[in-house]
């Protein structure tokens, strides 16, 4: 008995479509095999799915499941594959009719009662959808659906639950189509007119923000640097849709866009304290996530106390500063992360 889902993976701030193969067969001894490249959390993945398609109503028979993530070179990460890993299950034990399958892209992570969790890079999925023919409907938690409905041109449903999404699939209860909604959502609150006063300052982050000119504020301790810094964002043209689109994609692909958020209107403002390391500002670790430079991305990254960074740590903006990209190479992989952004530096005489 065979089971085929379509899912997808995220690949930096862009995805790939994941072919989620499910085979069940007798055997002596009970197991379940993952291959395919999969990370630690998408080999915890059958726990979850396990423990969720029996609180559901599903009995697995004690056979021999085999799950394939094809393309088998690319490397799989995250909790996404839960929902896929399910559906392929359910249908290879012949409860599930592939013609339901048939068209529909899932991602999405299992609560141990079928629950669906939100997951990372929602609308990098979506906008790598968007173009694809073979695609009818992206199915994503619900907590994702306003991120991915961003994408106007493909059909994007939110559910809430693993047996809704059965009864949506089988035509007893559909699922509304979502419809993407603007969430405001500032980075900050201060607003640049409650400056008084600072009139040569305010005129110098006038003219850095009209023409994207870096800054650096040179004054003693409690002369305002760092207020008119966190107010430069407020004189900013706000994000077009394609600027928001990527903004919004590389803070949901880093984890740090808040559930139900929809796209990002006003530009970010990233602040990191001195003591942050060459991978926390460049990017990179072992999953090569965005850093503080990507963060910044089409808004302002503000250095206080300037000199009490590492020398290497300043280095690492030498690149980004002149591209407007940055580029991560570790053994196995090399992405590249967009980064152009406004940089305003603070220090004390």
């Amino acid at each position: 008995m065979l089971g085929k889902v379509w899912s997808a993976a995220t690949l930096g701030i862009d995805a790939v479509r994941i072919v989620v193969e499910v085979d069940i067969r007798p055997a002596q001894q009970p197991g379940f095999s993952l291959v395919g490249l999969p990370d630690l959390v998408v080999r915890e993945s059958y726990r979850r799915v396990y423990s969720a398609l029996a609180n559901c109503g599903f009995r697995i028979p004690c056979r021999h499941v085999t799950v394939n993530l094809s393309p088998a070179d690319v490397r799989k990460e995250g909790s996404a594959f839960d929902l896929p890993i399910a559906l392929g299950i359910i249908q290879a034990l012949e409860k599930l009719p592939a013609d339901q399958l048939k068209g529909r892209l899932f991602v999405g992570e299992l609560s141990l009662d079928g629950t669906l969790q939100p997951i990372r890079g929602a609308l990098s999925v979506a906008t790598a959808l968007a173009g694809d023919g073979a695609i009818r409907e992206l199915i994503v938690p619900i907590a994702n659906a306003n991120e991915a409905a961003a994408v106007r041109r493909l059909h994007v449903v939110g559910a809430p639950h693993l047996i809704s999404l059965l009864e949506h699939m089988a035509g007893t209860a559909p699922l509304l189509q979502a419809q993407s909604v603007t969430v405001e959502r500032t980075f900050d609150t201060s607003d640049f007119s409650e400056v008084r006063g600072q009139v040569q300052a305010k005129r110098a982050l006038e003219v850095a923000a009209a023409g994207g000119h870096n800054v650096m504020m040179i004054g003693p301790p409690g002369s305002g640097k760092t207020m008119l810094a966190k107010r430069l964002p407020s004189i900013l043209p706000r994000l077009s849709e394609d600027e928001a689109i990527m903004t919004t994609k590389i803070h949901s692909v880093a984890g740090v866009l808040p559930a139900g958020s929809g796209l990002l209107t006003r530009r970010p403002f990233r602040a990191p304290h001195h003591t942050i390391s060459t991978v926390g500002l460049a990017g990179g670790s072992s999953s090569v996530r965005p850093g503080e430079v990507s963060l910044a991305h089409h808004g302002v990254l503000f250095l206080d106390e300037l000199p009490e960074f590492r020398r290497d740590t300043l280095e690492v903006l030498r690149q980004p500063m002149e591209d407007g990209v940055v580029t991560i190479t570790r053994a196995a992989r090399t992405l590249t992360f967009p980064s152009c952004f406004i940089l305003a530096a603070a220090l004390n005489p």
